[in-house]
């Protein structure tokens, strides 16, 4: 059987900004065909933004699909800011592109970052979803975080685990998150601008099981760099705004919505266990583990997964 890939580019048919108060403005198009069955996307990071690629996940006969840039990444604006910008505003904006749009409940679909706030929308408001599709499953407990900013994953890279090091004193290294956060809001731009491009290209560079240039290289510019390490920084340091452990805790919530979990069976930022976890405490939700892959959506096996989701979703037969 034949791995499925991305369907045909495709341009918004609608798009615009968005006032969602507290001086924030998001940026969001519509993809696919009107009135055809509404998705949403969120991106990763928190800080990622969309990528063209993304409405490509999706068969443009069959959805009309939202994607949006979060608050302060993107094409949203203003760029990089950390004000009034926490999961639960994003779950607001979320309700708000909803009922813009005239949806009643729509597909919601998530990686990484995406999938902490697919559960956290879904558990807040599971009457507007019909389906869940999440990849990379993160819940932002504090030993995830841990694994990933202070040790575990630096075992697997320690040549790249040195270059995120480089710009922290020796001194300041117990608590990475915290030294980074320090530097990242600093008044220096220059100073901002070292620490955003280290702390961005460490997850570039580790979350696909091999060297993959194309998705790696963007992490490095200087201006997604800035919104994505300062954005995802400020996320973690303050976990989210969750409590521990809650989104595995509430996922009873979404009992009766059917779903699909994704995961790599080697995915660095994002352990196995956590996919595992919410499968065992959401018995609507399907877990398929990718063997041979990482992380990115774009690993060959994760992507015909979610196109088979997607798909699936619609009514469409494979």
């Amino acid at each position: 059987m034949s791995l499925k890939t991305l369907y045909p580019e495709i341009e918004p048919f609608d798009s615009g900004m968005l006032d969602v108060g507290d001086g924030h403005t998001i940026y969001w198009e519509r993809a696919g065909t009107r009135g055809a069955k509404p998705a949403v996307f969120l991106h990763g990071g928190p800080g990622g933004g969309i990528s063209p690629k993304h409405r490509r996940l999706f068969d443009p006969t069959l959805y009309d699909v939202v994607l949006f840039d979060q608050r302060g990444c993107g094409r949203s604006t203003p760029h990089a800011e950390l004000e009034a910008n926490t999961t639960w505003h994003l779950v607001a904006d979320i309700e708000r592109l909803r009922q813009m749009c005239g949806f009643d409940k729509w597909l919601v679909f998530g990686g990484s970052w995406g999938s902490t706030l697919a559960l956290a929308y879904a558990e807040r408001h599971p009457e507007r979803v019909s389906e869940l599709v999440l990849r990379g499953i993160y819940t932002l407990t504090q030993a995830e975080l841990a694994w990933y900013y202070q040790f575990g994953v630096s075992e697997m890279f320690p040549d790249k685990w040195e270059r995120f090091l480089a710009p922290i004193p020796e001194g300041e290294r117990g608590d990475l998150m915290a030294a980074y956060r320090r530097r990242l809001t600093a008044a220096d731009r220059s100073v901002q601008i070292e620490a955003a491009r280290a702390w961005s290209l460490w997850e570039g560079e580790t979350i696909t099981l091999l060297p993959e240039p194309e998705t790696s290289g963007k992490f490095g510019e200087d201006d997604f760099a800035i919104a994505f390490a300062r954005i995802e920084n400020h996320f973690f340091v303050h976990a989210g705004w969750l409590e521990e452990g809650q989104l595995i805790r509430e996922a009873h919530r979404l009992k009766g919505i059917p779903g699909v979990i994704i995961h790599g069976r080697y995915d660095m930022p994002c352990p196995l266990r956590y996919a595992w976890e919410l499968a065992k405490a959401w018995p609507d939700g399907k877990l398929y583990i990718i063997e041979g892959a990482g992380h990115a959506y774009s690993e060959p096996g994760i992507l015909d997964r979610l196109i088979r989701a997607t798909a699936a979703f619609a009514g469409k037969a494979e």
